[in-house]
């Protein structure tokens, strides 16, 4: 018996672990509680010394002088000061009317809020919260689908998972020890095809079943010009003049410079334009733009303006994520400011609700160093490993098998839960196979979006089922969901077929991985003690080719991090 707990500790260990989460045991306890326990363990047997235990000081001081995850309460605190704003009603309401000519017009209005809230918030409790309480009674005012209204409003908000700068890819940078900044630059292509994908779906159902999504009636539409227009022609020409300014001033910009640094420019400028010209048409009563350009120019371009701030910030090289999360929500209160919606209670709201997610990280991220602390000390980092690269086919074998595993889990964990136990468990994997760790981050980020859609535990789900009104039933919105469950695994099958959707280019190892201080001396530590025997065996001759698919490879000069390794020995009979 011994022997055999000795040689199949590992497996044992993880097969513990699931038995916890399925008892409903806080995650971040039945961590700490399983890590401890197998070590004690691990000590009476010998496989493990007792001054192994001695590195959990230095492990959970690793966690405070991790600047990276300061990113995390700065994000959070400027999406629900911009929630709490009114930001969202603002939004809405302005694009609403800006699309409701047309079939489906709610629907792409509030798809495409959800994208502007996924880049200023990176919160989807807000998102959901906000969308679902202002945009779903409308829907179902003008006889919307009730599944399709749910669904639209359910996966909209879980954009705030891929699009930057999302929480989730702050924590998959830090597990995988690669930049926030890079991390945000691969995701943000396939955030827009994301969203560009729902709105066909809305499109296709429009086409198909008219009645599900109609327009807005004529009464409805409150941006009326005197002469009895609409006055969107003016928003569609303002729309041309500034994208022909910033096609100008990308051409006259240096054109040795990057091509992110380049579209920062150029954007920014485009929109300074747009609000320059609305200001002055306002101030000077000049009447070249309809009503519904101007509501429009100052409805979006302060949210634009904050992306710029933060995102164009980062992409540029000028402010670290965590720079950039500060000055977001200091840009976040001036917004709030301007609005004189800002006070006392508001803030204290925020800051509370900020105080409790972070909080609730930092308490799993301790108990996960507590968990992968013994957990390599068994060895359980090989076992993973070879267990995974004896897979048939390779990269494709893998990436299978991982992407199968994650949505599993998915039913019944959430992206914090699944980024902190397995993230840093196949990591090292896909690094040895010679997988981009930017691609594998943000393919693993779409994958974990569909764990706020999952019937019956998806947050978002629940978010929504919490303001819908009554005639709204809970199997609506199970069913709402299902479409945009499929669109999402789509978009993962995407990315593993066409890897450059993705941008990888050249990025440098940061040194922020969890398992970054595993690697311990214990040469001095007395005996020597007995490492654990494998039963899966490693498997032989291994390249880590795909079958036909060209993934992204690791630059072959840099430095990547590799599972930490343990200098243990086995005894000598």
């Amino acid at each position: 018996m011994t022997q055999f707990l000795i040689a199949n500790m590992a497996p044992i260990m993880f097969a513990s672990l699931v038995v916890f989460l399925l008892s409903g045991f806080p995650i971040a306890f039945a961590l700490a509680a399983n890590g401890l326990l197998f070590a004690f363990i691990g000590i009476e047997l010998g496989m493990l010394p007792p001054e192994l235990l001695q590195a959990l000081p230095s492990r959970l001081f690793g966690i405070m002088e991790n600047d990276t995850l300061l990113a995390i309460p700065f994000f959070t605190f400027m999406g629900l000061i911009l929630e709490r704003s009114g930001m969202a009603e603002d939004l809405l309401d302005t694009i609403g009317q800006l699309f409701g000519p047309i079939r489906g017009g709610l629907a792409y209005a509030v798809i495409f809020v959800g994208a502007l809230l996924a880049a200023t918030t990176g919160v989807v409790a807000a998102s959901v919260i906000s969308m679902g309480l202002i945009s779903l009674p409308l829907m179902l005012k003008y006889k919307y689908d009730k599944r399709l209204a749910s669904g639209v409003i359910a996966a909209s908000g879980t954009l705030a998972q891929i699009i930057p700068p999302s929480l989730v890819l702050i924590v998959l940078a830090d597990q995988l020890g690669r930049s926030v900044g890079d991390m945000y630059k691969g995701a943000f292509v396939p955030g827009l095809v994301l969203t560009g994908m729902y709105m066909g779906y809305v499109l296709l159902v429009t086409l198909i079943k008219p009645s599900a999504a109609p327009a807005l009636p004529i009464e409805a539409r409150t941006f009326r010009e005197p002469s009895g227009k609409s006055g969107a022609a003016s928003v569609l020409v303002l729309t041309a003049l500034s994208v022909a300014v910033g096609v100008a001033v990308d051409k006259m910009y240096k054109p040795e410079a990057p091509l992110d640094e380049r579209l920062v420019i150029s954007v920014g400028a485009a929109i300074l334009f747009a609000f320059v010209l609305a200001v002055i048409n306002k101030a000077l009563k000049l009447n070249l733009l309809s009503h519904m350009a101007e509501k429009v120019t100052f409805v979006l371009i302060p949210p634009l303006a904050l992306i710029f701030l933060v995102l164009g910030t980062i992409f540029v090289g000028v402010a670290t994520p965590t720079e950039g999360g500060g000055m977001g929500a200091l840009g976040a209160l001036v917004l709030a400011l301007l609005k004189r919606r800002l006070d006392l209670g508001l803030t204290r709201q925020a800051m509370e609700a900020t105080l409790k997610l972070s909080a609730f990280v930092i308490f799993i991220l301790i108990g996960a160093r507590v968990f992968s602390l013994t957990f390599y000390g068994v060895d359980g980092h090989i076992w993973v490993e070879h267990l995974l690269t004896a897979l048939p086919g390779g990269q494709t074998g893998f990436l299978v098998a991982v992407n199968v595993l994650f949505f599993l889990l998915a039913f019944f964990l959430d992206f914090f839960e699944l980024a902190f136990i397995l993230v840093p468990l196949v990591g090292p994997v896909a690094d040895k196979l010679g997988i981009d760790l930017i691609w594998f981050g943000v393919l693993l980020a779409v994958n974990m979006q569909t764990s706020f859609m999952h019937p019956p535990f998806g947050f978002s789900l629940f978010y929504l089922r919490s303001v819908a009104p009554r005639e709204v039933k809970t199997s609506d919105i199970y069913w709402g969901a299902v479409p945009f469950v499929a669109i999402q695994l789509i978009m993962v099958a995407l990315i593993i077929v066409f890897p450059g959707l993705v941008a990888t280019g050249g990025h440098k190892a940061q040194d922020r991985s969890i398992t970054r201080d595993l690697s311990i001396d214990l040469d001095s530590a007395g005996p020597k003690p007995s490492a654990p025997s494998l039963s899966v065996p490693a498997p032989a001759g291994q390249a880590g080719g795909g079958e036909g698919l060209e993934l992204p490879a690791q630059p072959a000069a840099e430095s990547e991090p590799s599972a930490p390794q343990f200098e243990f020995e086995k005894k000598k009979n």
